[in-house]
């Protein structure tokens, strides 16, 4: 669960300590106090996209910390290494810089946005008032379905097999053309492999005929170089050179070595420094050799070079790039004038391809609609609590309209249906549905979904939205039974919600030397009455704290009465 909240420079937030109980937490204030800043801070911690617009005026940055408490062990944390500490608590950090970036840690080790997005999502589910028009697009039932329906390895073992039809269509579909177009296709084919065959590319040849011209082109320099030093070395035929002058040093003081140490020494030094400079002619001699070059042969590499350099522009830029495309054009001939085989081959693997995906899509359609059953009695019980007891919710299947009748996701493409009313027909959600039926829809829905999941904690942003009367004290009841195995955060406008909280926060902004700020206060009973008996009507009197204590009152014998029941 989440313990502790601190947040720093925050918007209109300066700084702030929130601490959570275990059970239902509520958050209430006036509108644009900043109790959606809690949210977003919340958010912030989850991985969530962040700007530093969020950034309180006059800060260099901001800083969102949580602490979690008795978390399941979850897969993340043996991926990852990390985990919570001896005293079991984990400790998120996220800072974001004036200049965008962000800085995350979890106990004290940095991680990615995307590692603490994932982390996020596996220890806090946020509800907010747009999962209600999520429920209104068609295109999202089919995953609520199935994260009720625990269909998830099931879907992913049918994306793989239709993934292996998609493919198999495709080769096909690229095989499949007119004579024409084939005709053209081969000649073009053709005559690119001829044109780079007839050139005999070899790899790095342009690198060798590049370096050899750069040689060719001041041979004459290199040339008198070399034979300079070589006419040094060794004399050439009319004199001694450096070679004979160190052999004669050497003689001298190896018969001086016969009687002196030090001459031997340096006798043995005037030996290896002969060799040197025999070593060091010999490499002259056969450097000079390279340097003989034919007339024309200039010319020549210039021509070849430009012939590739023509090819390049057509076909790579290399040679290994141009003979990689010359393969890969001998394949396309080959699929080609041989693609009636191909087509045929491909044709069966294609029609079991499709049996394997039909196979599984079945299985998958099967699993689904028993999960659809399940799921239409959960809601309609659900339902029931939050005071629509003659609600009808139906989860409608029909085929997938598709090539094959099927795409990523399966074969079926779902619907929920619903009727408020009795004798009205099932129709779409998205016909029917008003706002306060949305919310509680989505409330049961999220209540149901979230029994299948890890998550210790829940938090509801204004999901109130069109509730009133009735049923905000049935939703109210509904938070609190959810509260009873999740953590619940709430931040609500009815006073029938915030009355049934068994932790109350409210969110106020003041002023202070020029500047806004917002605090967060823990309430206790007394000042409970007076923020309920203010979410009532606005201005305090006794008649409204009447009203308060009397709502407070009736929340703590109903969760008196839940809590002796269990």
């Amino acid at each position: 669960m989440l313990s502790l909240l601190h947040i720093e420079n925050i918007a209109v937030i300066s700084q702030a300590d929130i601490t959570f109980d275990q059970g239902f937490n509520v958050l209430t204030g006036e509108t644009g106090a900043g109790k959606s800043i809690v949210i977003d801070a919340i958010g912030a911690i989850m991985g969530e996209r962040t700007s530093r617009d969020l950034i309180r005026t006059g800060a260099r940055s901001a800083r969102v910390s949580a602490v979690f408490r008795e978390l399941p062990p979850l897969e993340w944390f043996q991926r990852q290494g990390i985990g919570p500490d001896e005293n079991g608590e984990l400790l998120i950090e996220r800072a974001i810089q004036g200049d965008g970036k962000n800085v995350c840690r979890v106990n004290g080790r940095p991680l990615l946005v995307t590692q603490l997005r994932e982390l996020g999502n596996q220890l806090l589910n946020i509800h907010g008032q747009h999962d209600g028009q999520q429920l209104l697009d068609e295109e999202c039932h089919l995953d609520y379905l199935d994260s009720f329906g625990g269909t998830g390895e099931s879907r992913a073992a049918f994306s793989a097999v239709f993934e292996k039809v998609r493919t198999l269509r495709r080769e096909r579909d690229e095989l499949q053309m007119n004579d024409a177009e084939k005709a053209r296709r081969i000649d073009t084919l053709t005559y690119q492999i001829e044109e780079l065959e007839r050139a005999e590319l070899r790899v790095g040849e342009d690198e060798e005929l590049s370096a050899r011209r750069d040689v060719l082109r001041n041979a004459e320099r290199l040339t008198d170089a070399v034979d300079g030093a070589w006419q040094a070395l060794t004399g050439g035929e009319d004199g001694e050179g450096a070679v004979s002058l160190i052999m004669e040093a050497e003689n001298r003081l190896a018969q001086g070595g016969r009687y002196s140490a030090d001459l031997k020494e340096l006798a043995e030094k005037a030996a290896q420094l002969r060799c040197d400079a025999d070593d060091l002619a010999e490499l002259l001699r056969d450097l000079r050799g390279t340097l003989d070059f034919y007339p024309g042969e200039l010319d020549e590499i210039e021509e070849r070079l430009d012939k590739l350099y023509r090819l390049k522009k057509k076909y790579g830029g290399s040679t290994q790039e141009m003979l990689d495309y010359l393969d890969r054009c001998r394949q396309e001939l080959d699929a080609i004038q041989f693609s009636e085989d191909r087509i045929a081959q491909l044709d069966k693997q294609l029609e079991k391809a499709l049996s394997g995906a039909r196979e599984q899509g079945k299985l998958l359609s099967i699993q689904r609609r028993a999960a659809a059953d399940k799921l239409a009695g959960r809601i309609q019980s659900e339902l029931k609590e939050l005071d629509m007891p003659k609600v009808r919710f139906q989860v409608e299947f029909a085929p997938k309209d598709a090539p094959d009748g099927m795409d990523a996701t399966g074969m079926d493409t779902v619907r929920f249906l619903m009727s408020a009313n009795v004798g009205e027909d099932l129709k779409p959600i998205n016909k029917i549905a008003s706002g306060g039926e949305l919310s509680r829809i989505m409330l049961a829905l999220k209540n149901v979904l979230a029994e299948t999941e890890q998550v210790t904690t829940l938090i509801f942003d204004e999901v109130d939205t069109g509730v009133s009367g009735r049923a905000a004290g049935k939703v109210a009841q509904k938070l609190f039974q959810v509260s009873r195995s999740k953590q619940v955060l709430c931040v609500t406008h009815l006073p029938q919600i915030a009355a049934m909280g068994d932790v109350h926060f409210s969110v106020e902004k003041g002023e202070k030397d020029g500047r806004t700020y917002t605090q967060v206060e823990r309430l206790e009973r007394s000042r409970r009455r007076e923020e309920l008996a203010r979410l009532s009507g606005g201005n305090v009197t006794a008649v409204m704290l009447d009203g308060a204590e009397e709502l407070l009152t009736a929340a703590e014998k109903f969760k008196t009465g839940a809590r002796k029941k269990t």
